[in-house]
């Protein structure tokens, strides 16, 4: 039904979706939480967000938010591809400010789940791109955190020359802001 594997970075999961199809179309099941519960990855999901990214090359990110309000999230892509990117920012982990990235789409029916505690950003691949994301928190606006997406400490490999931004995405602070003011985000 599903197959799930850990990722480099700890806890967080890439989940390959797997449709049964015929010619109709397909069913799939996307989560399951008897199945969820065995990798420790199940969560009571509060909330449920969608995007549309109209054209290539749109950057979301990089987006956090602080304690108490962190986020578990559980991407998908219904529309499109993206390049997904996430951040390791808790202040303990081994992988602390370390990054890694996973493309999802409508075809290939991958998941990633990011636990808490992690920057998280995608960029468009394609027009239309429609992502779906669960979340295990609910959004505080006054909670929020911003790294910047370019930044060069973090040395993150974006697909996108001229990269499409929101004017609250374009102001964000480094990493080396972000470390010299919180130290890291405690989980």
């Amino acid at each position: 039904m599903f197959l799930i594997k850990e990722r480099k970075l700890r806890g967080v999961f890439e989940i390959q979706l797997n449709p049964r199809e015929d010619k109709r179309g397909f069913f799939m099941r996307v989560y399951d939480d008897t199945i969820f519960k065995k990798y420790g990855i199940h969560r009571n999901w509060v909330q449920e967000n969608h995007s549309l990214s109209v054209e290539k090359g749109v950057i979301r990110g990089l987006h956090f938010q602080f304690p108490p309000h962190t986020e578990t999230k559980l991407v998908r892509v219904i529309s499109g591809e993206i390049y997904d990117v996430f951040i390791d920012l808790r202040k303990n982990s081994p992988t602390f400010g370390q990054w890694d990235s996973i493309k999802l789409s409508a075809e290939n029916k991958k998941m990633v789940y990011i636990p808490r505690g992690f920057a998280h950003g995608f960029c468009t691949l394609t027009k239309n791109c429609e992502v779906v994301y669960k979340v295990d928190n609910y959004y505080a606006p006054d909670s929020e955190g911003i790294i910047r997406w370019d930044d060069p400490d973090l040395g993150i490999d974006w697909p996108a020359d001229t990269p499409i931004l929101s004017e609250k995405d374009s102001k964000a602070k480094s990493f080396k802001d972000f470390i010299e003011t919180y130290g890291g985000l405690e989980i």
